[in-house]
């Protein structure tokens, strides 16, 4: 029986990691790839159709501090998968991105996207707060913020 969303997050929050629970087999995962130092599996609470989570076996919080042999098997198998989730899904692109924070454990995402879809949208927003940059710095124009001041104060 796998876990729900609800037993992943009671693990995570009395101390023990749900990532390290699942490399020493002591937790069901579907584990659609791995190898002698990663793991990949599908995410419970997947994003899209096929999005996975690539783990190392070792227990560590940041993707960073992996060993070198770590980090090429991480790639490696997050570069397989993606190539296989190109092939089985024909998404627009695999989107990549690395966390650690929510569970302390690296981990990284492998969401299969399409033009429009939810993950599309968020990074797509994420990119307009980029580009928009220039925009934001003319907010604090002294200029600007003595004109807003006055609108304020006058009505």
């Amino acid at each position: 029986m796998f876990p729900s969303v609800e037993e992943v997050e009671s693990m995570t929050s009395d101390g023990s990691c749900v990532f390290c629970e699942i490399a020493a087999g002591r937790v069901p995962a579907r584990i659609t790839h791995e190898d002698g130092l990663s793991i990949c599996l599908l995410d419970i609470n997947p994003l899209s159709r096929g999005h996975c989570l690539v783990i190392p076996r070792r227990h560590v919080p940041w993707w960073h501090d992996l060993t070198s042999e770590e980090t090429e098997s991480l790639f490696a198998l997050a570069r397989t998968v993606a190539g296989r989730m190109m092939v089985a899904f024909r998404p627009d692109f695999v989107c990549t991105y690395a966390r650690g924070r929510r569970i302390p454990h690296t981990h990284l995402f492998l969401v299969p996207t399409w033009r429009g879809d939810v993950v599309d949208r968020v990074f797509n927003a994420l990119e307009g707060v980029q580009e928009s940059a220039g925009e934001l710095v003319s907010l604090r124009d002294p200029a600007e913020m003595d004109d807003v001041m006055e609108l304020l104060r006058n009505g």
